[in-house]
């Protein structure tokens, strides 16, 4: 793509305010998106601020409609900052990375990618994955598999394939994923998957700031079959175009049924989520998706009456 070597090529800082702007255009013209984002993270500040978690300016939106509003809008401009990060993955490399990215945890970053054993990182869509993505392959030393949304356009399927297999992660197709993460993590690889949207309709509810949603039931299934450990990784912008990576290992349940360990370990993974979202609710652009049923938003703006999904068999 063109777009793509332009965007590899020239200085960051200027495509970054081109970014920025973008997303200034782009919360004016999305009315849908932007309601959506704006439920969303209304509930997420609702909880900060019942917890007494995270930022000022996020307990604040709970109550505040400006500043609640200005959330929404950061969330516009870091979306299309994401976007610029996935073009310039051409210009992304290990020393870049390691100059750039920020550890916060250290002794759990050793723990997930420094052990020799295959381990299943889960994430958001939230702040930074692109530069991220180059530090975790090289760390454990082999290609991590991940799922994908179907892209209709068969050009931009292939780019995408192509640029993040540059940087470390071999795609499949979510419509055969459970298949081929299984079998990478028998090889003694690991795999990497984005949980935070149900996107195959067979999440099974746990709690996510006090409200039960769907949450994807593949990354405690997997670790179920195959004995792998459980990681929640985050990377978000901090300033000065640098980033602030963390690590969590998500405790494995106690005994009991295969269904009471899967709502655990989901649990504890969206209890996770919510510990990202403390930091900086603004940088997940997943808040443009419906999340929570009751908060669906229909395309013209308006909220939609949503079924409750059904939960995934986790019998087998």
């Amino acid at each position: 793509m063109g777009a793509a070597w332009a965007a590899a090529r020239l200085p960051e800082g200027p495509l970054v305010a081109a970014a920025e702007a973008v997303g200034e255009l782009w919360y004016r013209s999305a009315p849908a998106k932007r309601s959506q984002a704006r439920a969303n993270l209304r509930r997420v500040c609702e909880g900060l601020g019942a917890s007494g978690r995270g930022p000022l300016r996020a307990r604040r939106s709970a109550t505040d409609v400006a500043a609640l509003e200005r959330l929404v809008r950061a969330t516009f401009r870091h979306a299309a900052r994401y976007y610029l990060e996935v073009l310039r993955t051409g210009s992304f490399d290990l020393r870049t990375a390691i100059a750039r990215v920020d550890i916060e945890t250290p002794t759990e970053m050793r723990d997930a990618f420094e052990s020799g054993t295959p381990v299943i990182v889960v994430g958001m869509h939230y702040g930074a994955i692109e530069l991220p993505v180059v530090l975790v392959s090289s760390l454990v030393g082999h290609h991590v598999t991940a799922p994908m949304e179907t892209v209709a356009d068969a050009g931009l399927a292939h780019w995408f394939k192509t640029s993040r297999s540059r940087v470390g992660i071999t795609i499949v197709p979510i419509r055969d994923a459970r298949r081929s993460l299984l079998r990478a993590l028998r090889r003694g690889e690991s795999v990497g998957l984005v949980a935070d949207r149900d996107m195959t309709h067979n999440g099974i509810r746990v709690p996510f700031f006090g409200h039960p949603t769907p949450i994807p039931a593949g990354p405690a299934l997997l670790a179920l079959e195959t004995g792998a450990p459980i990681f929640v990784a985050s990377c978000r912008r901090t300033r000065d175009g640098r980033y602030a990576a963390r690590v969590q290992r998500i405790p494995e349940p106690p005994d009991g049924s295969r269904r009471e360990r899967v709502l655990a370990y989901t649990a504890s993974i969206a209890s996770a989520f919510e510990a990202i979202l403390a930091d900086s609710p603004e940088q997940w652009w997943g808040s443009f998706h419906p999340i929570w049923p009751d908060l669906a938003v229909a395309s013209r703006g308006e909220r939609a009456p949503v079924a409750d999904a059904t939960p995934a068999d986790t019998r087998r």
